[in-house]
């Protein structure tokens, strides 16, 4: 039977929605098989947001119906007619239905009724009590009163009405209050844990996304634009990246009823401007504010009373850095519908999770509430846990690293994640007025970031004159290296040389070469490791495995083999998958002979006398490597034969293909190249990677600069 918890709001407007995301992030790094059940889904036409968002970021394979099996208007009907026990009866059937399934289920309460919520409480604690699930309840902070005094008032509620109490969450806390609410609620005399949540502004804010479905507005180049973005059922076509600008939260709402000056002396960032369509002026200074660094960013821009457009204006509207929507109504009927909106959390909302998952991970002890619910860690690593793993590790001991590449959208988004989760401190390489420009442009927030120019840095000519004592045995003046270290990727490896940062994630808009070339000039091997080479993780349904080297060494020989070998169980140790490791060839076992093969026969000898501590088998097919059956046929004897966890491939011509097969024809998640080897950790990443992927290598970056480097020698000799 699955571990369930209730998640149960004691007020509307309390979060409740943030909490069970934080929830199932924390389960799916402790339960196997996670599932998500909400016993009434929410009023209108179209999909759950709630439903969907946990559907899609936690890959659950079950219905909608499945996991809301009543709608919201016949819930209202069956208590309107005082069929209450017909709907507890269909949510326990529908909640066994889906727990058979799970190790463990977040349960998300109902809110039926803002004009009534204790109503609300009263079907959510008898729902609890049938399911058999502890309640973690929330509730909103209040200046009228303590939060020992709220956590108080919903445990004596709750345990009146016979609920099982896990907790106590006092959600939207002011940030100068959070400090004083955590130590009450610490102190607090409850028999259960409380926690305080601070108030995260932008999560009570819609996205332009929202907005726009909302006023079922027009993208204004819906003709001319093949590409198509969606939002909450609605499709719209929109130049460039504006899809993701789409995902900007409007923090505020303008009517442009005044004139230029005032406009802008009324802005802040992230203002949703309403306009007519014959105000230019006000069209071209949102342009203006928003590229500009010294102004606010505007978020979008709703054209109102169905105005035409000028050919010119329309042409300037087109490379807008904001979406641009028209709508035929008024301008004030369309204010009055925005401020009607209710935001959510859409499913591919990164930087929303990031945010709500921020708040949770920074407020919320999980540790506690896993010894509370009693789950045991599985064996068995799926690519959600493995990745929810890698930030937690990352988080636990908070590394610094430089990302070189300050031009590239991709980065820009992915460090505003990170910083939001709290995962890293970051250093971003760039010209500052361009970077916060860009940022702006993008909607991402990078305030606790550094940005550093390497052009005007006064690190410069300090790291020129390293640069030029490490290289000048090969020929480089002072003048050459102080010409170098304008080049972002050598600046940023001097500064993890230099312990600046602790380690540099690079690739995304530039070679393998520029990124690799200045660690191993100024970095360098560890100490006893002939090579260094470079693994991916490769994340299958049911387990992690380890592909090396797929990235940097084309033909290495039987030695290099080796270090390989030993280099790659190192990393897979250090992520957490026991090393395995099968030096793989065309042939298994003494069943082929041949240069190519035997290198590998050489190399598995190597790997048995340097570290006779490792499992290891070679030369051994792929097949043999991994299936049990024909494992017992070829090599029955072996302790990894059909149970490798270390791929070593005979060149990077062999793992690069392999490595691609894999990801494209079994849906692997493919993370790395991840670089081994090296003294301090420098990582590269592919040009066509995506966000997600730089998050990841940065979260490996920061867990490799956690590992002594005497250990990481010790453990690679």
């Amino acid at each position: 039977m699955a571990r369930s918890v209730y998640v149960m709001a004691m007020e509307p407007q309390s979060g409740k929605s943030l909490v069970s995301l934080g929830l199932m992030d924390l389960l799916c790094g402790r339960a196997e098989r996670i599932g998500f059940f909400r016993p009434v889904r929410s009023a209108g036409e179209g999909p759950d947001p709630q439903i969907e968002l946990m559907r899609a970021r936690y890959g659950l394979e079950i219905s909608s119906e499945q996991i809301g099996p009543l709608a919201a208007e016949d819930a209202q009907a069956m208590l309107a007619a005082g069929n209450r026990d017909e709907l507890r009866r269909s949510v326990v059937a529908a909640y066994r239905g889906l727990e058979q399934d799970c190790d463990a289920v977040v349960c998300e309460g109902t809110d039926l009724s803002p004009a009534a919520p204790g109503l609300d409480v009263e079907l959510n604690a008898a729902l609890a009590a049938e399911l058999a699930a502890p309640v973690l309840a929330v509730a909103r902070a209040s200046p009228a009163r303590p939060a020992a005094e709220i956590a108080r008032l919903a445990r004596e509620s709750l345990e009146q009405k016979g609920c099982e109490l896990l907790g106590v969450i006092v959600n939207r806390v002011p940030r100068d209050a959070l400090a004083h609410a955590s130590a009450e609620l610490a102190s607090s005399d409850g028999t259960t844990p409380g926690y305080a949540l601070a108030e995260k502004p932008e999560l009570a804010c819609p996205t332009v996304a929202e907005v726009a479905a909302a006023l079922d507005a027009r993208p204004l180049f819906e003709e001319s634009e093949g590409r198509r973005a969606s939002w909450a059922g609605a499709s719209i076509a929109l130049p460039g990246s504006r899809e993701q600008m789409l995902r900007r939260p409007v923090r505020a709402v303008r009517v442009a009823a005044m004139s230029v000056e005032h406009f802008i002396d009324d802005l802040r960032e992230g203002t949703l401007v309403i306009v007519p369509g014959d105000r230019p002026d006000i069209l071209v200074a949102s342009i203006t504010s928003t590229l500009s660094s010294a102004f606010p960013a505007v978020a979008g821009v709703v054209l109102t009373g169905g105005y035409e457009l000028h050919p010119a204006v329309r042409r300037l509207l087109e490379a807008a850095p904001f979406p641009v929507l028209e709508v035929d109504s008024g301008v004030f009927p369309i204010a009055a519908a925005i401020d009607a909106v209710r935001p959510a959390i859409a499913p591919h909302d990164e930087r929303k999770v990031a945010s709500a998952l921020g708040v949770f991970e920074a407020g919320v002890d999980g540790a506690e509430l896993e010894r509370l619910l009693a789950l045991e860690r599985p064996a068995r690593i799926t690519p959600t846990r493995f990745e929810y793993d890698l930030i937690e590790r990352a988080k636990a001991d908070r590394r610094h690293i430089v990302l070189p590449e300050g031009d590239d959208e991709r980065v820009l988004r992915a460090a505003d994640i990170l910083l939001r989760r709290g995962v890293v401190e970051l250093t971003i390489l760039g010209d500052g007025d361009a970077v916060a420009a860009r940022a702006a442009t993008l909607g991402v927030e990078l305030g606790s970031a550094q940005v550093v120019d390497p052009e005007t840095s006064p690190l410069r000519p300090v790291f020129a004159q390293q640069y030029h004592e490490l290289r000048k045995h090969k020929g480089v003046t002072e003048d050459l290296a102080f010409e170098t270290l304008a080049d972002v990727s050598y600046f940023g490896t001097l500064m993890v040389e230099t312990g600046a940062a602790d380690g540099m994630v690079s690739g995304a808009a530039h070679t393998t070469g520029d990124t690799i070339r200045p660690a191993f000039e100024i970095i360098r091997a560890e100490q006893g490791v002939s090579v260094v080479s470079s693994v991916f993780l490769m994340c299958l349904p049911d387990r992690v495995l380890v592909y090396g080297d797929c990235a940097v060494n084309p033909n290495p020989n039987a030695d290099q083999l080796a270090d390989i070998a030993i280099s790659s169980a190192a990393t897979a140790a250090a992520f957490g998958v026991e090393p395995r490791i099968a030096m793989l060839s065309y042939s298994t076992g003494e069943s082929g002979r041949g240069e190519d093969v035997d290198a590998v026969r050489q190399a598995t000898a190597v790997v048995r006398e340097r570290r006779p501590d490792l499992k290891v088998e070679g030369p051994i097919q792929y097949d043999a490597a991994v299936d049990a059956h024909v494992a017992e046929l070829k090599l029955p004897d072996s302790e990894v034969s059909g149970r490798a966890t270390v791929f070593v491939f005979p060149s990077l011509d062999t793992g690069n293909i392999s490595y691609k097969a894999v990801q494209r024809s079994a849906g692997a998640v493919a993370i790395g190249p991840v670089l081994q080897g090296l003294r301090k950790p420098v990582n590269d990443l592919s040009r066509g990677c995506t966000v997600t992927d730089i998050v990841n290598t940065v979260a490996i970056t920061a867990i490799q600069a956690q590992t002594d480097g005497a250990d990481l020698t010790a453990r690679s000799q």
